[in-house]
């Protein structure tokens, strides 16, 4: 969740991730998405869905440890979702964020969690200090050939690196109907994100082998924090304020008359994948 840390689709992942071909981190358009969070910090700690526990769960079992007792850094971190929920369940945690409005907004929500300012490519950790890596949301911002390296360095024997990803259940009318509106509109394409998950975790040395697992979840909530929610991501936050709140103004008009109670489900399916590294 962050800069760089996540450019998401309609309420949950990266609306226009690069083909496989292309750098994840390359150009200035990318760039910019990259940092187009700093100015929506306080919109995006309020509106963005958090995790299920299920996930948390999950990480357990494909780690073989409680998370309680456990040294995480978490990586860009952005206002501290992933954070808080690692932290809640006992976990020894570390914020990693390069942005300066989502540190700021992260040290406000969470002012007792340490965060360092660092990128995934450039770790600001020191060799075999921690045993879980995260990335929530983060990952696609990264360069593996460097970041995967970094993960190495910094993890201890049997440690292990999560990643994972808020993505859509495009299997929902609504949201589906709504992904074709913002398609239309925006011209990018909603669905890559699933697509794109095996590419974006390929490791260039060979050294990582990533188990998948998949979490269903969904929140309900009013038609306003989803408009703020989907309203802060890259997409809405590099068009122009005209364009965006063009989108915000129909997208409402489209929700009410679909929910005339003003409450909508959000309903998402998280991608985990996991790798542990030799004990």
């Amino acid at each position: 969740m962050t800069t760089p840390a996540s450019a998401h689709h309609p309420t949950g992942a990266d609306l226009t991730p690069d083909p496989p071909a292309a750098h994840p981190t390359a150009g200035p358009a990318r760039a910019a998405r990259a940092h187009s969070f700093n100015a929506a910090a306080a919109q995006y700690a309020a509106n963005r869905p958090s995790y299920p526990p299920a996930l948390f769960v999950a990480m357990e079992d494909l780690t073989g440890r409680p998370l309680a007792g456990t040294r995480v850094a978490d990586i860009g971190a952005g206002t501290g979702i992933a954070t808080a929920l690692l932290h809640a369940r006992g976990a020894d945690v570390v914020a990693v964020e390069p942005g300066d409005g989502m540190a700021a907004q992260f040290r406000r929500t969470l002012p007792g969690i340490p965060i360092i300012r660092g990128t995934g490519d450039d770790l600001p950790l020191s060799d075999a200090s921690v045993d879980l890596v995260t990335y929530a949301q983060a990952w696609h911002w990264t360069d593996p050939a460097r970041a995967v390296p970094e993960v190495l360095r910094v993890l201890r024997p049997g440690g292990a690196l999560a990643l994972w990803w808020n993505t859509d259940a495009l299997d929902v009318p609504w949201i589906a109907e709504a992904a074709a509106r913002m398609e239309r509109h925006f011209a990018i394409d909603v669905s890559a994100e699933k697509r794109n998950v095996d590419y974006r975790t390929a490791d260039p040395s060979g050294r990582l082998d990533f188990t998948r697992r998949t979490v269903r979840w969904s929140r309900r909530v009013p038609v306003d924090t989803h408009l703020a929610n989907i309203g802060s991501h890259s997409v809405f936050l590099v068009s122009g304020a005209d364009r965006t709140a063009s989108f915000l103004a129909e997208e409402r008009e489209h929700l009410l008359r679909a929910f005339p109670d003003g409450v909508v489900e959000e309903v998402y399916e998280v991608v985990l994948l996991l790798a542990r590294t030799p004990a």
